[in-house]
């Protein structure tokens, strides 16, 4: 009876114990209990319906979860001056600071060395340091299938696309957007015209413009920050593809479907790294496994059939048994640029797409 007397004693005993140290963990691991301040600035605005409010859409679902609170500075221009407004988010007692725009990064990372104490993130950048990331997306991915979509869609082989800048990043996804296109439409021609902005409406109004009177164009894409491409393409009749945010409730007519962001998905594993004390400076560029990165819903605009095939190709991205840049891979002089069995480095992606492929044609 004393044997059994002792053993009930010992096991109630564990489990108080494990109740007490369970209970000092939840303690030390509370790492939210503290209200943590993140300062965000935009090179636009935070209700854009784009680029800006995917970002600041992603960090509203993160702030209630991570008891964050976040101060916005919109329309920061892209100079000098951003420095004195990250200097202003820091002493009102941001400890994470996040910039949203490429342009940002010569200045981020003169911060970022002044105050190794915060950390920074920097959206669209390259390099690291001690207390800054940098990130973007393989978003090729999403535009390649998004290619695939106006192939199929366009009945006048003559699509048109927006770009801001001939850069890496725009040309990587006029090449992705392309090489859809053309995989299930060999006669499909991809006519890019350049808005050499970002957000400004006027240079974007006047790229549209500028494709759909010059070709007989009844798909458009765009790569810009501005929905003004969306908004010609309504009011013309023709169909239309977005970027950044899921706008198909704004553009019933012509929406088709859109590559989008789900900032969320990396905000979230990011910022808790920094109250963990587990942040590592890096440069991310993430897949579609990860979520950052999406393919909105094909609206009832989208040709009966178009999304069976999408399926299937979106499944060869994501059980990575294939990927947008492997050959044969031709340019628009009809040179090999990847062999057959081959594939585009990361490196090569990131920073030497120079060129196009074969069925881009870039409006002089």
């Amino acid at each position: 009876m004393k044997k059994v007397s002792t053993v009930i004693l010992t096991v109630l005993a564990t489990i108080i114990i494990g109740i007490i140290l369970i209970h000092t963990k939840e303690e030390e691991t509370d790492i939210t209990k503290d209200q943590t301040k993140v300062g965000m600035i935009l090179n636009g605005t935070s209700d854009d319906n784009s680029w800006g409010e995917s970002h600041v859409e992603g960090m509203e679902k993160c702030a209630g979860k991570l008891n964050l609170k976040v101060e916005y500075r919109e329309s920061v221009p892209v100079d000098e001056s951003c420095m004195d407004v990250m200097e202003t988010l820091i002493q009102d007692g941001c400890e994470i600071i996040i910039c949203n725009s490429f342009g940002y990064g010569e200045w981020v990372a003169s911060m970022a060395e002044k105050y190794p104490e915060i950390y920074f993130f920097h959206a669209t950048g390259t390099g690291s340091g001690d207390n800054l990331i940098t990130y973007f997306g393989r978003m090729y991915q999403i535009r390649y299938l998004s290619g695939i979509v106006a192939g199929l869609q366009t009945n006048t082989n003559e699509i048109g696309y927006v770009a801001a800048f001939p850069i890496d990043e725009v040309n990587r996804g006029i090449n992705a957007f392309t090489l859809g296109v053309r995989k299930v439409n060999p006669e499909a021609v991809v006519y890019v015209e350049w808005s050499n902005s970002w957000e400004e409406e006027e240079a974007a109004k006047i790229a549209t413009e500028k494709l759909l009177d010059n070709y007989n164009i009844d798909v458009i894409a765009m790569h810009v920050d501005t929905n003004v491409p969306l908004d010609i393409a309504e009011e013309r009749g023709i169909w239309c593809i977005g970027y950044n945010y899921d706008n198909s409730s704004v553009y019933e007519n012509s929406f088709l479907m859109a590559p989008v962001w789900r900032w969320e998905e990396f905000y979230e594993p990011r910022i808790l790294e920094c109250l963990q004390n587990k942040f590592y400076g890096k440069h991310y560029w993430e897949d579609m496994a990860s979520g950052m990165l999406e393919l909105s819903p094909l609206t009832d605009n989208v040709k009966s059939g178009i999304e069976e095939i999408v399926a299937i190709e979106r499944w060869k991205l994501e059980s990575g048994v294939w990927d947008v840049f492997y050959g044969p891979i031709k340019d628009q002089s009809g040179k090999i640029r990847v062999n057959e069995g081959e594939s585009m480095t990361d490196q090569s992606m990131l920073s030497e797409f120079d060129w196009y492929v074969e069925g881009v044609k870039i409006d002089e």
